[in-house]
């Protein structure tokens, strides 16, 4: 992975660098090579979209080093709405300002976004957050949270005309929280937690994580100490202190530094990126009822709201009796939130019209799970077993390449006499392989790795997720994992990380200021 971080910055340095659903419009559904794009909107800006993505991949993949015409595992599916009722059918309560978001869990890796809005708009989330997704399949390191971010804003400007591509433009959003906004200090910025700590002025966390990465990315020798710094960081640097290491600069300077930058130049790519096959289809009448509520079962519920999901579920799914979706999103519901039987009777009913239903195998194996866990007889257990056992190989069958099945298939051997064998890691990796963007795909391979004793490995694979500038569950179980494959408790890290920072802010003089002036070199 050392190895493939040098390949990346080679490349880095050659670079040119609420209801159910809302029911106004019938859903088209658009599949390209790798994505496929869902739409409550008409076609044309569909078919652009989708082809702007395209675009976009290739576009990373140009300025990466791989291979331009080199398809994914797995597409990605995108949702897009007309309207914040559609993100909140999906996740209700969600404030109104937010323009779209990301979800990766056991059931699904997806995202979803407005189709216009202020601030940002589906465009500028969609290519942040597809960044986010693009460098965890591909360049899975320990990049500092600062670079995770600003890689992201970096390249989710980027303006994809016909004939040309200009990257490195700013975003109006970010750009006046730089010129107006109170900055947060830089020590706290380049910090392993930022957004986890309380610190003064973190709303500036993302307008300074593209400022710093532009700075770097805008000069070709600046982009030689990003490579040093990274390198340095990746191989356990502290973040501020490999910082003042390659820059030569305090943190006062570095402030001052980027206070100066008044030149945010972009560049013009001039490249003949092809315009892909795109397969428009519309989707049944029913997916306007059940297409964002299915999403929102994968997305999960708070508890307050579960008892309302499930009506939802049950009224709107009797106005499509027998449709398959319908069926689908009943058994899913029920087996959540409502009647379990009632949910194995629809899912069931779902195998007998489509016997090669992956997602109706999967959930009934998931509540065959459920039932192992609240059963103290073993009999009972090993025969609960064997049935998800036979659904696993139905499914497998169908779909070799499908993460949750064989995440299932790891779940399933756990407590097992003799887990981990060779078998059982290599199933995991598998599953890594082919959702690296999924928090538990990465745990349990790390586990397994930890188990059997294989720890550098296990390390390497965590520090992503641990420096996630989101932090979360996640994110505390890979630090968790990794001081207990260093042999430090997490108290010791945490003391280790805290007086870095702390003594970096207070050698930071955080006064003076003056604004970000923007053009180009277009």
């Amino acid at each position: 992975m050392f190895r493939r971080l040098k390949g990346w910055t080679a490349a880095l340095l050659l670079a040119v660098t609420a209801s159910a659903t809302p029911a106004h419009a019938d859903w088209l559904k658009a599949e390209s090579e790798r994505f496929i794009v869902y739409s409550d909107g008409p076609e044309r800006p569909l078919r652009e979209f989708t082809q702007k993505l395209e675009t976009f991949d290739r576009l990373l993949r140009m300025h990466m080093g791989l291979p331009l015409e080199e398809a994914p595992h797995r597409k990605l599916p995108i949702y897009l709405v007309r309207s914040p009722s559609g993100l909140a059918a999906v996740r209700p309560g969600i404030q109104d300002e937010v323009a779209g978001f990301y979800h990766s869990s056991g059931e699904d890796i997806f995202a979803i976004a407005t189709q216009s809005g202020s601030g940002l708009g589906a465009d500028d989330v969609l290519l942040h957050e597809y960044a986010h997704h693009f460098m965890m399949q591909h360049f899975p390191y320990p990049y500092p949270a600062w670079f995770i971010e600003g890689f992201a804003e970096y390249y989710m400007t980027a303006e994809i005309r016909p004939d040309r591509v200009l990257v490195g433009k700013y975003n109006a959003n970010r750009a006046s929280w730089i010129t107006d906004g109170s900055w947060m200090l830089i020590s706290d910025l380049l910090s392993s937690r930022p957004l986890q700590r309380r610190v003064r002025n973190s709303e500036t966390f993302y307008p300074l994580s593209w400022l710093l990465t532009h700075w770097f990315m805008g000069d070709e020798d600046r982009r030689r100490l990003l490579h040093a710094y990274l390198l340095d960081v990746g191989g356990g640097g502290d973040s501020i202190e490999a910082m003042e290491r390659v820059t030569g600069m305090n943190m006062t300077q570095l402030r001052r530094t980027l206070r100066a930058y008044r030149r945010i130049p972009y560049q013009a790519i001039i490249h003949p990126f092809p315009t892909v096959p795109i397969e428009v289809t519309s989707l049944p009448s029913s997916a306007n009822d059940l297409l964002l509520l299915n999403q929102r079962l994968k997305v999960g519920v708070p508890a307050d709201r579960r008892a309302n999901t499930v009506r939802d579920v049950r009224r709107v799914t009797a106005r499509h009796p027998n449709d398959p979706l319908a069926l689908l999103v009943l058994g899913h519901g029920e087996l959540h939130f409502g009647e379990r039987e009632a949910g194995r009777a629809a899912l069931n009913q779902l195998l007998a019209v489509d016997p090669d239903h992956v997602e109706a195998m999967q959930l009934l194996v998931s509540d065959l799970f459920h039932q192992m866990r609240e059963t103290e007889d073993p009999d009972a257990v090993n025969a609960l077993r064997g049935q998800a056992r036979a659904l696993l190989a139905r499914a497998y069958r169908v779909d070799e390449a499908n993460y949750t099945t064989l995440l299932h298939m790891s779940e399933l051997r756990r407590g097992v006499l003799g887990w981990p064998n060779e078998n059982d890691i290599a199933t995991l990796r598998i599953a890594y392989t082919l959702a690296p963007q999924l928090t538990e795909a990465r745990l349990n391979l790390a586990t397994a790795l930890i188990a059997v004793e294989n720890r550098e490995e296990a390390i390497a694979l965590l520090a992503p997720l641990s420096n996630s500038p989101h932090g979360g569950e996640g994110a505390e179980a890979a630090r968790r994992l990794i001081n207990q494959a260093r042999g430090v408790t997490d108290e010791e890290a945490e003391a280790e990380e805290e007086a870095s920072r702390r003594r970096a802010n207070a050698e930071e003089d955080d006064t003076g200021g003056s604004a970000v002036r923007k053009s180009s070199t277009d």
